[in-house]
């Protein structure tokens, strides 16, 4: 006599399937926006509508020809490099307190760097410009890369802290004991290591300085404007196509940032492995 198997059907678990639901939802609810904004920036019209009646890049043309759209892509380059720049020595002198510091030093540079990830950036904007406006540098290179530091800095610190926990401090330890001093033992040993993660941080400052509307719209002036600031003049004074245009552009930017940052994680995975 055969025997026959007999094949049971996994229980239904209703809670993952709510779950699956929910996350589909979610990614839907984000997407959303993005999947109506990319076809309207190929509207042959000079109004916005979508569905699109036709196709043309005569909006990307418009921008990329406009002097004053690229003096504003300038000067977000311009500012979020100097941020990029300035987060990044600042986060990782930070995140070496946090992760190598004493317990006290660790918890105060702890809320010093959640401090502007939990406060809202219409609160942080106007602190901003009521400050700088005192010190006379709103409209300025220097207030610009001042106030994007501030919110891109907790993002450098988490990359670069995650990197550096990632690191035993023994090594550092072998290396000051062969006369090395701790500032050096840092850049010979440590920061070849956490390449990476500081890395990775650059291009989320980046991205988030480029990006950011909200303070930017406050400690700008009328001649020196960023492209979000120039973008909500726009969209109040003329609406037209090329702000989808610019829109989807600035999009496709971010998921390059965001790729950049999953190979770098997937080098610095293979790295630790060997």
């Amino acid at each position: 006599m055969e025997s026959t198997r007999v094949r049971r059907r996994a229980p239904f678990d209703l809670g993952n399937f709510s779950l699956r639901i929910y996350v589909v939802l979610v990614v839907l609810f984000i997407m959303l926006p993005t999947l109506i904004i990319v076809p309207m920036s190929f509207s042959p019209k000079d109004f916005l509508e979508f569905p699109p009646s036709g196709f043309t890049l005569h909006w990307y043309g418009e921008f990329f020809a406009d002097a004053q759209w690229q003096k504003a892509a300038l000067l977000s380059l311009q500012v979020a490099a100097l941020t990029m720049l300035c987060s990044v020595v600042i986060g990782t002198m930070v995140s070496y307190a946090i992760v190598r510091g004493t317990a006290r030093l660790r918890g105060a540079a702890q809320w010093l760097v959640i401090g502007p990830v939990i406060a809202p950036h219409i609160a942080l904007a106007v602190a901003c410009y009521l400050f700088f406006q005192r010190l006379g540098v709103v409209g300025t290179m220097t207030g610009f890369v001042a106030a994007h530091t501030v919110i891109a800095l907790p993002f450098v610190v988490f990359t670069v802290s995650a990197a550096l926990s990632r690191v035993d401090p023994d090594l550092e330890c072998a290396a000051m004991s062969c006369g090395a001093s701790r500032t050096r033992a840092f850049f010979l040993v440590t920061l070849p290591l956490i390449v990476p993660g500081l890395l990775s941080g650059a291009l989320f400052a980046f991205i988030i300085s480029f990006d950011e509307p909200v303070v930017s719209f406050f400690v700008s002036s009328v001649r020196q404007q960023t492209l979000p600031r120039r973008m909500f003049d726009d969209i109040e004074q003329n609406l037209t196509p090329i702000i989808p245009a610019i829109a989807t552009l600035l999009t496709l930017l971010s998921v390059a940032v965001l790729l950049a940052v999953a190979l770098l994680r997937v080098l610095e995975k293979r790295r630790g492995r060997q």
